[in-house]
C-alpha cells in the first residue's frame, strides 16, 4: 500500500473536506464556489513550482504561496475556522498565479489546470472578491506581507 493509498493526497483530502462543510453548511454560503477552488489552485502552484520552464523568480513567487497555503499559522487558520480559513489561502494562490500567468507563463499554467472552467477566469473571480470575503484591510496587509516577501 502506497502513501496515497493509506492517506490520500493533499489535493483529494482538501476537496473531501470543503465539499462536505459546504454540504453541511448548505447552498447559502456566498463563497462556495471561491473554496472550491482551492484544491484545484493548491494543485496548480504545485505543478508550475516543479515545471522547468517557469523562472526562477516565479517559482520564488509559487513556494511562498505554497507555504502560506499549508501554514496552520496565516490571517484565517483553518484550525480555528475549518473550511472558510481557506479563504484567504485562495487569495493568496489567486494573487500569486495572477502574477505569473501575467509574467508570460499562462500557456504553462493552462497545461497544468485541473479545475472547470477558464483558469484566468477563476483567478479573476477570486480577486475580484478578495476584499469582500476577507477584508479589505486585511486583504491589503496579506498582500503586502507576500508582496515584501517577493522583493527580498
Amino acid at each position: 500500500m502506497d502513501r496515497h493509498e493509506k492517506h490520500g493526497d493533499f489535493y483529494h483530502q482538501l476537496r473531501e473536506r470543503i465539499a462536505a462543510w459546504l454540504t453541511d453548511r448548505g447552498e447559502g454560503f456566498r463563497h462556495a464556489q471561491v473554496l472550491l477552488l482551492a484544491p484545484d489552485l493548491f494543485h496548480l502552484m504545485c505543478r508550475l513550482a516543479l515545471d522547468k520552464r517557469v523562472p526562477v523568480a516565479d517559482k520564488a513567487k509559487l513556494a511562498a504561496a505554497i507555504a502560506y497555503f499549508v501554514s496552520p499559522i496565516d490571517a484565517l487558520p483553518e484550525a480555528v475556522l475549518g473550511p472558510v480559513g481557506y479563504v484567504d489561502d485562495v487569495a493568496v494562490a489567486a494573487y500569486a498565479l495572477n502574477s505569473v500567468i501575467n509574467s508570460g507563463n499562462g500557456e504553462i499554467a493552462k497545461e497544468y489546470w485541473a479545475g472547470e472552467g477558464d483558469l484566468l477566469a477563476a483567478v479573476q473571480q477570486v480577486l475580484a472578491v478578495a476584499d469582500d470575503m476577507i477584508g479589505s484591510g486585511l486583504w491589503r496587509k496579506i498582500r503586502g506581507m507576500f508582496d515584501g516577501a517577493q522583493s527580498r
